[in-house]
């Protein structure tokens, strides 16, 4: 990619989320559509990582693929996971590129809201400890508000991935005004975090309809995203929405620094 599509702060990446493969496998209990082939082609696309969420009740992603994703990517892999015993022995066993903190509800269908970080700082500091020590790189998702991206900071997370879902519902819906306070609400805690020292991602419900104006904000350094790419898969192939959405991630890029930002 041309140096000319980089924020100030570096390029945005995109990171592919495989884990609604795997739903479509599980509806047959097949042995595919297969996870691992979709993340290989997701890297062929121009993925920069791919991020698969290992549930406590397995409802997509399978411990046996976390192992092939380990065993077959040349992109860093992000593994999405609650803050449980279990899920920390799994990471520490496979010690991935990353880790993203997530809250989980066996009765939510996906992820409904951010990390309470903020009210559970301790509990959750020495949860991460023992995956920091081990060259995991630790990353917290929660909900666009200071005391949880303050809290985050203040336990030694290195990444916080913004939940961006409040915003593209509001999108979709036609609330403009709800969209644009909670767009504005995004863009504030994106600023507070990066002056933190944090790196800033972003994700969950992100559409080609509202990527652009999320990859424009020049502290968050990666968008995560997988739901809508395998739908939109289904009508226009993998590799074919990946490189659409990562398009549209380069030109709000070219369009808010400039054709000479370096």
């Amino acid at each position: 990619m041309s140096d000319r599509l980089q924020s100030p702060l570096g390029r945005l990446r995109l990171g592919v989320n495989i884990d609604h493969v795997a739903t479509v496998r599980n509806a047959r209990g097949s042995d595919y559509p297969d996870p691992v082939r979709a993340a290989k082609l997701a890297e062929a696309a121009g993925a920069d990582g791919i991020t698969a969420h290992l549930r406590e009740d397995r409802r997509h992603i399978r411990d046996a693929d976390i192992e092939a994703l380990m065993n077959s990517l040349t992109v860093p892999l992000n593994f999405e996971m609650a803050a449980t015993d279990e899920m920390q022995q799994i990471a520490l066993r496979h010690v991935p590129h990353a880790v993203c903190i997530v809250p989980e509800k066996r009765e939510e269908r996906t992820t409904e809201g951010g990390l309470e970080v903020a009210r559970d700082e301790n509990r959750i500091a020495d949860f991460i400890a023992p995956l920091k020590d081990a060259g995991c790189r630790v990353s917290l998702f929660i909900a666009a508000d200071e005391a949880q991206v303050l809290s985050a900071s203040r336990i030694g997370a290195e990444v916080v991935e913004l939940h961006a879902g409040a915003y593209c519902d509001f999108l979709s819906e036609g609330r403009t005004e709800a969209a644009h306070e909670e767009l504005e609400r995004l863009r504030a805690m994106s600023q507070y975090g990066h002056s933190l020292g944090l790196e800033v991602h972003a994700g969950h419900g992100i559409t080609y309809d509202s990527v652009a104006s999320i990859a424009a904000f020049p502290e968050v350094m990666e968008l995560n995203i997988g739901h809508f790419l395998i739908g939109e898969a289904i009508f226009s192939g993998l590799d074919s929405a990946i490189r659409r959405m990562r398009a549209l991630m380069d030109k709000a890029r070219a369009d808010t620094f400039g054709e000479g930002v370096a």
